[in-house]
């Protein structure tokens, strides 16, 4: 299944932009990542103690 002509053109979009932010400010783009990292193992770590919340009620 190919994409449409428009998801093709976006995605390569975003590709070249995050190519050009890490070639010229590599710094930057590891903290904008490091950052994004740090928010998704939080969300992670906060959902597996809801579930270890909800089995520990049962």
């Amino acid at each position: 299944m190919s994409m449409p002509p428009v998801k093709k053109i976006v995605m390569w979009l975003v590709v070249i932009f995050l190519l050009y932010a890490i070639f010229t400010s590599p710094n930057d783009a590891a903290d904008i990542v490091g950052s994004a990292w740090d928010v998704v193992s939080n969300a992670i770590k906060n959902i597996g103690e809801f579930f270890d919340s909800l089995i520990a009620r049962s």
